[in-house]
């Protein structure tokens, strides 16, 4: 696992994108804090730039550390859903890592998943990447090495790879507003969702 692991890393610093296995489907995945390599990344998957990508961690601390205006009242309600199939898009008034927010700069969507060992210690060394579902862009969500398309796997710097995961992508849930929205029904089912939302905000206002 260390020479994977090492590989990775190093792909990751120089730049590169490679493929990491988390909780739900197979991601593609750059180095975030600079643009560049994102930029890479959109060209790769063939997303449109002003589409969003998640900043990915392998705990809630390293993303605060990284968004630190995300401590307080948004940092309340994420830790009562991560680490978990989710993702929370999140106010960002300081527009950090603006090349990760597409037409919505001033709010980042965050990623905490439950990631096999691999994918954890490479993320654990490099802090947060950019992450975002390793499929041509509107293709399907590969559960598989398999099914990440040969123009993305032939371009990638590493592939680790954990066998079959669940295959279906996280569900993404924006907080940036009054009101909590279900953007995309994934994971986690809608309903299950509210609940999990509606006792988070209960607990953030007690």
């Amino acid at each position: 696992m260390n020479d994977v692991v090492e590989h990775a890393v190093t792909a990751l610093r120089a730049g590169r994108p490679v493929v990491l296995p988390a909780d739900t489907v197979y991601g593609l995945c750059a180095d975030a804090y600079r643009e560049e390599p994102v930029l890479r990344l959109f060209r790769l998957k063939g997303r449109p730039e002003s589409e969003p990508v998640a900043l990915l961690g392998a705990d809630l601390d390293t993303i605060l550390d990284a968004v630190p205006e995300l401590r307080g009242r948004a940092a309340v309600t994420a830790r009562a859903l991560l680490p978990g199939p989710y993702t929370l898009v999140l106010p960002n008034p300081a527009r950090r890592f603006r090349w990760l927010a597409g037409s919505r700069p001033d709010t980042i969507g965050i990623r905490v998943p439950f990631l096999p060992a691999e994918s954890r210690a490479v993320v654990e060394r490099i802090g947060v990447v950019a992450a975002t579902s390793a499929n041509s862009h509107g293709g399907a969500d590969p559960r598989r090495v398999e099914d990440v398309p040969e123009a993305i796997r032939s371009q990638v710097a590493a592939v680790i790879d954990v066998g079959e995961l669940p295959g279906t992508p996280s569900t993404v849930v924006d907080l940036s507003g009054p009101e909590p929205a279900i953007l995309r029904e994934g994971a986690v089912p809608v309903d299950e969702a509210v609940s999990a939302i509606e006792s988070a905000l209960a607990q953030r206002r007690a």
